[in-house]
């Protein structure tokens, strides 16, 4: 986004004179500029954003829109590492379906639950989720940076969001593992996980989710991918 454009949405945020100086400041300080005017656009929708909640980024479009393509009315639908709740309010806004969101950080879990009310849990994967429930859609928006790269990640990422938003352990698969290893429990027949990864890391996120029986193709899009598995 040009400066132009970030000036003209903080001029359209603040409400007062003093209000517009603090959220200059704020910004030339290095705040990221969705959490000063307080929501993301996404998918062409606006998505609140709390300071220090991960901010949606564009590539998880591709996420969405995958998603998208295997959604039918009344799907029930897991949102794994849902942040603010962005690709759960896309898939809702598509269809009536049946929304599960969890998130292991407070702060996201209340963001979340402003952009997509009931239906939002605080915890780990799927431990909060009613036990016995199956899933059509799995959609993991999970952590993938590994632990190293974290400090290369650009000041506003590093900075400002939560770093369990961000680290993924050492290769940045250690919860996609997690994810992969609980699906065929909570997986309908026939269903999908999708789960977003960088291009490198693509094939070993293929293979995790093959040796745990799923049937697995890998849409590239840009710097990263969004890697589809199916159960049987």
């Amino acid at each position: 986004m040009f400066a132009e454009d970030e000036a003209q949405l903080i001029l359209e945020a603040a409400r007062t004179p003093a209000e517009l100086d603090d959220m200059v400041a704020r910004r030339v300080s290095g705040l990221p500029l969705e959490h000063i005017v307080g929501w993301a656009e996404f998918c062409g929708l606006r998505i609140a954003v709390d300071p220090g909640v991960f901010i949606p980024r564009r590539r998880t479009e591709a996420l969405a829109r995958e998603a998208l393509k295997r959604l039918r009315p009344n799907t029930t639908v897991f949102d794994l590492g849902c942040g603010s709740g962005a690709v759960g309010a896309v898939l809702r806004a598509a269809h009536a379906i049946q929304l599960f969101a969890v998130d292991i950080d407070p702060a996201a879990v209340a963001c979340a639950r402003r952009n997509l009310g009931d239906g939002v849990y605080l915890g780990d994967l799927y431990d909060p989720l009613p036990k016995g429930l199956k899933a059509d859609l799995i959609v993991a928006n999970i952590p993938y940076v590994p632990t190293e790269a974290i400090e290369l990640m650009p000041a506003e990422a590093r900075l400002h969001e939560n770093r369990v938003a961000l680290d993924g352990g050492p290769d940045g698969l250690d919860v996609l593992r997690r994810v992969a290893e609980g699906a065929p429990r909570w997986l309908a027949p026939q269903g999908f996980l999708l789960t977003e990864t960088s291009r490198d890391q693509a094939c070993a996120a293929r293979d995790e989710l093959t040796r745990h029986g799923l049937t697995v193709k890998v849409s590239h899009r840009d710097g990263s991918a969004v890697v589809i598995g199916q159960s049987l």
